[in-house]
């Protein structure tokens, strides 16, 4: 089935739910006051099917009255067509022009006209409306358009505007299913025997019953408990359909108009979003940081307008901008938006929202990203944002809910830019080839500085390079296996050319150090010895026992600790000899094999029973591997 939203629009009283009614059956308006007024006040649903054809087209009729205009942007929202309805005994009126204009911003790409009431009027007269109702359309996506002269009282012209709806319908572009859900919320009520229900036209994605949902903003955790679409149970709601959703264990007084039902985890709030902004021709000067009301799906909040490139917009220009809301939104690149004036209430125009995650932006940091985002091609808008993610990239689900495209085009972009080498990818995460370069950059930058602080060290942690660049473990792994120029060995990291080079004062204190381990045999001095006794920083022994343990010339058996290679050699030798002829050693067996102390047995075995060689059972020690000179 193919799902397309039809939306009314039109000054007050030309007839739009009355005729929705006459091509339905089905009465838009729902609420008492509205059937005691004969006005519409809030947005009625209706839907048209065409069998035959395979098509649904649900129909979202919005009131007229130029006070109700919220309500008419909350239907507004979801369209993919809209049916521009004229009386015949008015023509055109304030919020026909008003309509048009707020349709025409929100780039509704079809639709057609009704004139309605043709039964009150003469021939001749309604000739004169249809001519200035082709005048009217000119310049506009309604331009040649079908005009259709039509009586909801008599039915004359019904079929027709019925054929037409269906001939515009097809040719209409549906919303992709291919995606994540996103439904804002247009209702909420509850049912007896059903608990809480929300209504909404569902723009991206689809949903089934058991589904997990998230109601944003709040971050509520729920699922489909039962799914109906124009007052008929379902399995699947689709992209382009107008649905009711029973969630589970959710409260009435949690949900409102203007939320959104989406998929766990897939959407973003925004508050602040770079926008393109464009105003009607007849529409007042805006100046930089005005207030505005904001609406965009059915959201509405307010906003401070920054405008980027002037300080004032005249009527009929544009320009890039940014827009700061006093309330969260889920909006996602490529959605449109109205704003009207703060106070008196009058439409200023609208635009496009760029990026609804932006960074920290200064007026001569220039526009060409927005550019981008706002004239080219997908490709290079996903290219962008994977750059502006930074070294810690971005994962390609969340720019799933960053932009407005189907998975599959979107899935397209990013192996065409990893394929060419642009992105670089990790499991979900994608990092730009500028953002790799960078990484390098200030890697080697980072560590050659260390080099130059610590020449005696053979390079520096992983961690703390980790902890400065403030990444992920796994990320930082696989960009640090990619670098050029950069070893990295066990835990630590170097320039490969690094090299630990020794001044002659420090040659002579290396050989000290190994004569006092040599001389102190089984109860060699402490690293806190051997400084007081050459008179040298504790620092300093240290990165020289390291190089001499990398060397292989001195073994580290704990902080303070070090035993000559040939002491160790002759440890394990006559340990081995001792296991030859007993089962198990005890630490005072093995203090009198060394003959030294028990002071220094102790940190021994303990290390034997670290690399694996002894193990403790008790109070004894049992030979866990025979250990031959190590090499």
């Amino acid at each position: 089935m193919r799902y397309i939203i039809l939306g009314t629009a039109g000054h007050i009283d030309h007839g739009k739910s009355s005729l929705v009614k006459a091509l339905t059956g089905v009465d838009p308006d729902r609420l008492k006051e509205e059937k005691e007024r004969g006005i519409t006040i809030d947005i009625g649903f209706a839907d048209l099917r065409y069998p035959e054809s395979g098509l649904s087209v649900g129909i979202v009729d919005v009131p007229g009255h130029e006070k109700l205009i919220s309500n008419m942007l909350a239907g507004a929202g979801g369209i993919d067509m809209v049916m521009l309805v004229i009386a015949a005994d008015e023509g055109i009126m304030p919020q026909s022009r008003e309509h048009l204009a707020i349709c025409n911003m929100l780039k509704i790409k079809a639709g057609l006209i009704a004139v309605t009431k043709t039964d009150l009027v003469e021939s001749d007269w309604l000739d004169m409306v249809m001519d200035e109702t082709k005048g009217f359309v000119r310049g506009t996506f309604l331009e040649g358009a079908p005009i259709v002269p039509v009586s909801s009282g008599t039915g004359e012209g019904l079929d027709l505007l019925k054929k037409e709806i269906r001939e515009i319908a097809l040719n209409v572009p549906p919303k992709t299913s291919d995606g994540l859900f996103r439904l804002p919320v247009d209702r909420v009520f509850t049912l007896k025997g059903f608990g809480t229900v929300i209504t909404g036209t569902a723009v991206s994605g689809t949903v089934s019953i058991e589904d997990p949902l998230e109601i944003l903003p709040g971050h509520i955790k729920t699922k489909v408990r039962g799914l109906h679409s124009h007052g008929k149970p379902i399995q699947t709601a689709y992209a382009g359909q107008r649905v009711a959703i029973n969630l589970q264990a959710v409260e009435r007084e949690d949900l409102r108009r203007g939320a959104a039902a989406v998929s766990p985890a897939g959407f973003q709030l925004s508050k602040t979003m770079d926008v393109f902004i464009e105003l009607f021709s007849g529409a007042p000067e805006l100046k930089s940081r005005s207030l505005v009301h904001f609406y965009t799906g059915t959201s509405e909040t307010v906003a401070r307008v920054i405008l980027y490139e002037e300080e004032r917009l005249k009527p009929g220009e544009s320009c890039y901008g940014q827009l700061r809301l006093k309330e969260p939104v889920v909006v996602v690149s490529g959605d449109r938006y109205i704003i009207r004036r703060f106070s008196p209430l009058e439409t200023l125009g609208g635009g496009e929202i760029l990026d609804p995650s932006p960074l920290r932006r200064r007026r001569k940091d220039g526009f060409d990203d927005l550019k981008v985002i706002y004239h080219g091609s997908l490709d290079q808008k996903i290219s962008l944002k994977v750059q502006k993610s930074g070294i810690n990239g971005i994962s390609s689900g969340a720019i799933k809910g960053w932009i407005k495209a189907d998975a599959g085009s979107i899935q397209d972009s990013i192996d065409r830019l990893r394929d060419s080498g642009e992105i670089i990818q990790h499991e979900d995460i994608l990092l730009h080839k500028k953002s790799f370069d960078l990484f390098q950059s200030r890697v080697s930058e980072l560590v050659g500085d260390f080099h130059k602080k610590n020449p005696l060290k053979p390079g520096m942690p992983k961690e703390e390079v980790r902890n400065w660049l403030k990444l992920d473990p796994g990320l930082f792994n696989f960009i640090l296996s990619g670098l050029h120029g950069i070893s990295v060995e066990k835990n630590l990291i170097r320039r490969a050319e690094f090299k630990i080079a020794l001044s002659n004062s420090e040659e002579a204190y290396k050989t000290k150090i190994l004569d006092l381990l040599g001389k102190g045999g089984f109860q060699p001095p402490l690293k806190s010895e051997m400084s007081a006794a050459l008179g040298v920083e504790q620092r300093q022994i240290l990165d020289i026992l390291n190089i001499l343990s990398k060397e292989g010339s001195v073994v580290r058996i704990n902080e303070s600790l070090y035993l000559s290679r040939s002491a160790y050699d002759n440890m394990l030798s006559s340990l081995s000899a001792f296991f030859d002829g007993n089962p198990e050693l005890t630490v005072a067996e093995f203090r009198d094999m060394l003959n030294t102390t028990r002071k220094y047995a102790l940190p021994f075995l303990e290390y034997l029973d670290s690399s694996k060689i002894t193990f403790r059972a008790g109070d004894v020690r049992k030979l866990l591997f025979k250990p031959g000179k190590s090499g």
